[in-house]
């Protein structure tokens, strides 16, 4: 099949989409460590355990735009050897990175908030300074949510989309947190861990929705049903193709690989069939978010491999005619690969023959080569009991 179209204006859409990819990140980066940096620091001096929960949950935000920036920058790299589909999964496998830190980040924040509970006596009064602290990192983390979503959406990215909703996560829990505070400055000092806990489980919930997710395309999960139904209707549509099966999808990063069998008449030239298989390819290619369509066409009465390798190859076939004309001198060259003069189609259990015999320019010589093998015809049949419908042709 042809290759990829790499056209200059492909290649731009790339590069604008993993650049305004890098920038949101970036973005996320000032953000993220200006606010780990003052909710560590006030949340130890301000004894609120939720604002330094809450900060190390930034902190781990942090790692996470860092390991995002990496797979943006790997997956951009052309296809190679080693990955000759390119390397898009890499923003598969970093948003999995991105779930598994969430629910490790979450389960440590149970973890401080139970040994809390065990000793309510240790729960201090906050300050209420967190309370501040906590609001100016909902505002922050909400408006960072906005923005990142937008970016991931404008460039189609799976992964810049799950740190989008990272940083809606972050919003949360920065409001439970906000609660938490304000409950322990009204004196029910329980509520501080207690929210502590509460972003704990938010935090593991969205990791494992994102680990899920990024395992499912990892394992080669296909389209939905009426994703797939679309592409199959486009295959469908491309002129020459009578029916479509055994298609199959898998994601690749955000886009898919798509397998296909394209029924077509099996008496078609092999040059014509591929004009149609590049043609439904080229049709795939332009209305579906697909890195590669691979075609395969079956003739019209397609059967399963075990019984067409019963059939005989073309040397048999050939060797046999040969025997059967015996050495016919307008025929000697019948394994010619610019101009063969026997076509063979297997069709079903049984092999037809179109037989082509040059013209010489002498009426009386064609006519005898003409008969002669009119004359072989049951010797053929007789060694090649698979045959079926024989034509011959005078090529001019």
């Amino acid at each position: 099949m042809e290759p990829l179209p790499n056209t200059p204006s492909a290649a731009g859409t790339t590069m604008d989409r993993h650049q305004a990819a890098a920038r949101s990140v970036w973005v996320s980066v000032a953000v993220n460590a200006f606010l780990s940096t003052g909710q560590i620091i006030i949340g130890f001096f301000a004894h609120s355990q939720a604002l330094i929960a809450d900060g190390f949950h930034s902190l781990s935000d942090l790692f996470a735009d860092f390991i995002v920036l990496g797979a943006n920058k790997i997956s951009r790299a052309a296809a190679d050897e080693d990955h000759p589909y390119g390397h898009a999964r890499f923003e598969t496998a970093a948003s999995l990175a991105l779930g598994l830190l969430l629910v490790f980040v979450g389960i440590g924040m149970l973890w401080a908030a139970a040994h809390k509970f065990i000793d309510p006596s240790s729960i201090p009064k906050v300050h209420t300074i967190a309370l501040w602290a906590a609001l100016i990192t909902l505002v922050s983390k909400e408006g960072l949510f906005r923005y990142m979503l937008a970016v991931a959406k404008r460039v189609n990215s799976t992964m810049l989309i799950a740190n989008a909703w990272h940083a809606r996560a972050d919003a949360a829990s920065s409001l439970v947190v906000a609660l938490g505070i304000g409950g322990n400055l009204l004196g029910y000092t329980f509520l501080d861990p207690l929210a502590a806990a509460l972003v704990g489980f938010m935090i593991i919930r969205t990791g494992g929705k994102f680990t899920w997710n990024a395992m499912a395309q990892l394992t080669d999960r296909g389209l939905t049903p009426a994703e797939t139904e679309e592409i199959r209707a486009t295959f469908a549509a491309t002129p020459g193709v009578k029916d479509v099966h055994d298609l199959r999808t898998r994601y690749m990063g955000d886009e898919i690989l798509i397998d296909a069998h394209l029924l077509v008449d099996g008496w078609l030239s092999v040059s014509e069939g591929h004009y149609i298989a590049a043609h439904a390819r080229r049709s795939i290619l332009a209305s579906h978010r697909a890195l590669d369509v691979l075609v395969h066409i079956d003739s019209e009465n397609d059967q399963p491999g075990e019984q067409m390798a019963e059939l005989p190859p073309r040397e048999e076939i050939l060797a046999q005619l040969q025997a059967a004309l015996n050495q016919l001198s307008s025929l000697n060259d019948l394994s010619s690969p610019t101009h063969p003069p026997i076509l063979i189609h297997y069709l079903g259990q049984t092999v037809d023959l179109d037989i082509f015999i040059p013209a010489t320019g002498v009426d009386e010589i064609s006519m005898e080569t003409l008969h002669r093998v009119r004359e072989a015809l049951p010797k053929l049949r007789q060694a090649l009991p698979q045959l079926g419908r024989i034509q011959i042709w005078q090529s001019a």
